[in-house]
């Protein structure tokens, strides 16, 4: 049996395709897709349904996944670019934010991506900086480690344990840029041009040391010296932070998944709370991004609002808003994400809450709540559904952001009912 490549499609229809057990145990248990089984009554093959992640992953025995995205890929990173890098993005909405060369798919995309990226930050040289260096020596040099020296050696000299200063190219930026072009080359689908020009990034970064798989990443900080590095820096953690999870059946070694993920439902999250955030600062507002509350006096219940804008000084809420990939069903409702919303009006003390879409039929619609303004203060509570069409050009989404921003604190008016 010839076991191929198999492409899925985001929240698309389940296929089923040939598949070694192995393989089809470390993809079930991954949690990569919204399901993975046996196929009934097929040996040897699996039913396998894509759901919010997007990528491409190598199984066990090196049979390949790809899970295409419903976005068009440069678009796709355009919200990812945004994510990561608000301030930039804000001042410059074309799709060029991230540089994907001409790839329409995720993996090449990147890889085209990051190296472009490395490349621009190592253009005026390798960042050098200083990290304390301690070892066993011949002679003196730094510092004398004397606790190590009694020890280790009772005293006695030579060798010494030292520690000092070293100016190095072992910092923690050269790690995370080498380390995310290692883990580039080990990716399914990396185009021939792009791979060698990664290993070529790789090999300037040699003083750098590489980073132990599953090893938390070295911490920077920004700073002025670090400026040139820190588009890819960003780009370089979202590579190394997509990381597939490895799945141990009980009493087994690891069935390694290796590949890169992109969950579409905390894309679109953090690309919508992040732009209304920058928006809201355009309003002398401030936008907590997962603002946590209690629904009871108790405390709980916790809820944890997408994001909650406060006046300027940080304590009277104004807004609550919500994000939410999904597309409009039939009747355009979604039960359970407006009982939510009203939680948080509730709780906030608002007449209102807004909740933001990837699709639907009408870019704005509101419910009145029943009997909301027979409460104690006489409020009407209405709970807004917005529809953010991903297909239109950045400056539109943006723009319609920006609109969404200012009709929930009132400098926008709202339809009338």
């Amino acid at each position: 049996m010839t076991v191929g490549d198999v492409t899925l499609h985001e929240y698309g229809p389940a296929v089923s395709t040939a598949m070694s057990v192995e393989a089809g145990l470390a993809l079930a248990g991954s949690g990569i897709l919204q399901s993975a089984a046996p196929a009934p009554g097929k040996e040897g093959h699996w039913v396998l349904r894509a759901g919010s992640r997007v990528g491409a992953v190598r199984l066990p025995g090196g049979q390949v996944v790809r899970i295409m995205p419903k976005t068009p890929v440069r678009r796709l990173f355009f919200l990812l670019g945004f994510s990561l890098d608000p301030a930039r993005a804000w001042r410059d909405s074309r799709e060029g934010t991230i540089d994907t060369g001409e790839h329409d798919d995720i993996v090449p995309a990147l890889a085209h991506a990051v190296e472009r990226q490395i490349d621009a930050a190592l253009r005026r040289g390798v960042l050098q900086g200083y990290r304390e260096v301690e070892e066993s020596a011949l002679v003196v040099r730094g510092r004398l480690r004397e606790a190590e020296q009694i020890r280790r050696h009772f005293g006695r000299t030579p060798p010494v344990e030292i520690a000092y200063d070293a100016y190095t190219g072992d910092t923690a930026e050269n790690r995370i840029l080498r380390a995310a072009a290692e883990r580039l080359l080990r990716l399914p689908g990396v185009p021939g041009p792009v791979r060698r020009r990664l290993a070529h990034q790789r090999g300037r970064l040699a003083d750098a040391r590489s980073l132990i798989r599953g090893q938390e990443l070295p911490r920077w900080q920004p700073s002025r010296l670090n400026s040139r590095y820190q588009p890819a820096l960003r780009l370089a953690e979202a590579v190394l932070r997509g990381t597939s999870p490895e799945h141990r059946p009980a009493g087994d070694e690891p069935l390694s998944v290796d590949g890169f993920l992109l969950d579409m439902n905390k894309l679109f999250e953090d690309f919508v709370t992040v732009a209304l955030r920058e928006a809201f600062r355009e309003h002398r507002l401030t936008a907590y991004l997962q603002d946590s509350h209690h629904l009871d006096t108790a405390g709980l219940v916790r809820i944890r609002p997408d994001l909650v804008v406060r006046t300027g000084d940080g304590r009277t809420p104004l807004a609550v808003i919500d994000a939410k990939y999904k597309v409009e069903k039939a009747d355009g409702l979604h039960n359970a994400d407006l009982y939510q919303a009203l939680a948080y009006a509730t709780v906030l003390g608002l007449n209102k809450a807004h909740l933001v879409y990837a699709a639907g039929r009408q870019s704005e619609r509101f419910h009145k709540v029943r009997g909301s303004a027979a409460g104690r203060d006489g409020r009407e509570v209405r709970l807004y559904q917005h529809t953010l069409d991903l297909s239109g050009e950045p400056g539109q989404i943006l723009s319609t952001l920006r609109d969404i921003a200012g009709r929930s604190v009132g400098t926008t008016p709202y339809p009338r009912s």
